[in-house]
């Protein structure tokens, strides 16, 4: 179906607090008195239009601004929500100049607000909800780009016992245990049949990619989830950490792909690239955006990216799933929230055409597991586009000499056999 959605219109900027999410602001405004430095009112308390699983509010003082995320009140599936891990993650994250926001408290007290809630620094900049940036120009469309590329390429160089998240989560496995997780979501808010997720549950244990090296993994990289400077081409702050964890990088890189393969649907973070004339917006090529990460990282999704998308469209359909149970439950905070219903099979049928996809070319390759193994030779990494150097922010800056940031926890990965490189480079068309 197509859509004239102006999703920058309908998510950007804040609202007064739905009457089904509000607190008591002034039992708010005393609890961080005593517990934030330098923090003093009067608080006056609005709600994002953005922050469609938790919700979240602007929190503005005489002094200083910030942002509040909270679970939503009612009845939640298991592990959802979780923001307790959304402010762990910032957290060792921030010290590290990786670009979140600032960690201020987090509280799992429900009479404070009525649920587990953290507070933030407020990153002052600009969102963007759709990934050709119309309020932009083709030039910065490719640093814009180009930045976060670097940036998740700097989240997956972390070793996560550096930075004290080494039991963040069990990292092995990751991608057989997530599809064991969103089935299971699925089934638990499934309101209709549809017949691509059902083939999908079946489908995808027996064509888990091959595991990689375990690193911190967003779990909803995009764009719209983050936050770029007022004038540069730089990120400031990533958002949304609720899906984060250890887990497999090339997931995580593949789900930031989707938008290149995104049928169009409406709804935050569904926008797509597709039909579009790339090359006019300054936008990179999917295929030329896969060559830059494996350059910084030296991990390569191309083997198996059929496989690795089937996946993350099973998985965000099955996300949206969860959503359209709690319309069913009645315990949605979001105004957009009905039509994520509508939004569930469409993802289905892209992820069901990849499998099948993945199953065409495992059989042209000559059927059978991929095997890859670790190439124990030293990888330099090249500055993706001409002379660049990393900043502390993890976002090119201009100036000569080489990527000086990265260093992967494991070696990159190669294919063992000419025969896989050649079928990797059919499966990325």
């Amino acid at each position: 179906m197509t859509t004239t959605l102006d999703r920058q219109a309908a998510y950007s900027g804040t609202k007064e607090v739905a009457p089904a999410l509000r607190f008591d602001a002034a039992r708010l405004e005393a609890y961080l008195a005593a517990r934030v430095p330098r923090f003093s009112g009067p608080l006056r308390v609005q709600q994002f239009r953005g922050g469609q699983s938790n919700p979240t509010y602007l929190l503005e003082t005489p002094a200083r601004r910030y942002v509040l995320r909270r679970k939503p009140p009612g009845k939640l599936l298991p592990s959802a929500h979780a923001v307790d891990r959304e402010y762990r993650a910032i957290a060792a994250l921030y010290p590290q100049g990786f670009p979140v926001a600032e960690p201020i408290l987090y509280c799992d007290d429900p009479d404070v607000v009525g649920t587990a809630f953290y507070v933030m620094g407020y990153a002052e900049g600009r969102v963007f909800w759709e990934p050709h940036m119309p309020q932009s120009n083709p030039a910065e469309r490719a640093k814009v780009y180009d930045a976060m590329n670097a940036t998740l390429a700097r989240l997956h160089s972390f070793k996560p016992t550096e930075i004290g998240l080494g039991d963040f989560g069990k990292g092995e496995n990751y991608v057989a245990r997530q599809i064991e997780r969103w089935s299971k979501q699925y089934r638990a808010s499934e309101t209709e049949k549809i017949d691509e997720m059902e083939q999908l549950i079946a489908w995808l244990p027996a064509h888990v990619p091959p595991p990689g090296p375990v690193a911190i993994v967003h779990g909803d990289y995009r764009l719209d989830n983050m936050v770029l400077d007022a004038t540069e081409p730089k990120v400031l702050a990533v958002l949304d950490w609720e899906l984060s964890t250890l887990g497999d990088p090339l997931a995580d890189f593949t789900y930031h792909l989707m938008q290149w393969e995104m049928p169009s649907l409406t709804g935050p973070g569904s926008a797509s690239l597709v039909g579009l004339d790339l090359a006019a917006l300054g936008i990179p090529a999917r295929d030329a955006y896969v060559d830059t990460y494996v350059a910084r990282t030296g991990l390569d999704p191309r083997p198996h990216l059929p496989a690795y998308l089937a996946y993350n469209f099973f998985r965000i359909a099955a996300i949206l799933q969860g959503i359209a149970g709690r319309v069913r439950d009645g315990t949605a905070t979001s105004e957009h929230a009905p039509a994520k219903a509508q939004m569930v099979r469409p993802l289905a049928e892209t992820a069901w055409r990849f499998a099948r996809e993945g199953g065409r070319s495992a059989h042209s390759a000559g059927g059978g597991q991929w095997t890859l193994q670790y190439d124990r030779r030293p990888l330099p990494i090249p500055p993706p586009r001409g002379p660049h150097r990393a900043s502390a922010m993890g976002s090119p800056v201009s100036g000569g000499g080489r990527s000086q940031w990265l260093h992967l926890g494991a070696k990159p990965w190669r294919s063992r056999s000419a025969a896989a490189a050649r079928a990797g480079s059919r499966i990325s068309r």
